[in-house]
């Protein structure tokens, strides 16, 4: 009976012994996992490489900040009677499309900004193609004066500069090219091409 006793307490001791040896192990690993958790290093985030063009509606060549303004799709024709001169003016008239642009031009330097230094250029679409300004033959339908390439005093409110273009149907992505001289020294400006600084702005066309 004694002997029966002993074994169902030797028994019990090695059940408690194996729970506490099962717990210590449990409890081992843990530390283990955590510790190791907290020395390996983090992933590299992630970064996403941006998927689309940034669209650009207003930039800096020296103290000149232009800005988009307008981009209007004006059809097929420029009607003689919306034209400066309505009493004699012919429709001119494209198989495409006449687009009037508009550009503000503002002096964020401290000098005026001689007449000449800056204007607005062509019009060049997401294929690289170019498009010209009409500067004579759609004058009637600019206004008048028209302030492309005036004086710019400093921090007045932005000038508009307006061309019309004549642009494919069939373009997209349009921008238009703004340009300006570099500074040569005090209130002289280059004159060369070699010294003339240009940029792209977006257009957003409208009807």
């Amino acid at each position: 009976m004694k002997n029966k006793k002993l074994n169902l307490l030797q028994c019990g001791q090695v059940s408690r012994l194996l729970l506490v040896l099962g717990i210590v192990v449990f409890v081992a690993v843990i530390i283990v996992f955590i510790v190791m958790k907290a020395t390996t290093a983090p992933p590299k985030p992630i970064i996403e490489e941006p998927t689309g063009h940034k669209a650009v509606y207003e930039t800096l060549l020296g103290d000149i900040k232009f800005t988009f303004q307008e981009a209007r799709d004006a059809g097929k024709i420029l009607a003689g009677s919306k034209s400066r001169y309505p009493d004699w003016q012919k429709d001119l008239v494209t198989t495409e499309k006449f687009i009037i642009v508009t550009v503000g031009a503002q002096n964020k330097g401290k000098e005026n900004i001689p007449e000449r230094v800056w204007d607005i250029g062509n019009i060049i679409d997401s294929e690289g193609r170019n498009y010209v300004p009409l500067e004579q033959i759609a004058n009637s339908w600019q206004p008048d004066p028209n302030l492309c390439s005036d004086l710019l005093k400093p921090e007045f409110a932005a000038l508009p500069c307006v061309k019309i273009y004549e642009v494919s149907r069939i373009s997209t992505g349009l921008k238009i090219v703004v340009s300006a001289f570099k500074k040569q020294n005090g209130e002289n400006y280059f004159s060369d091409e070699k010294n003339r600084e240009t940029a792209l702005i977006d257009l957003i066309v409208t009807q």
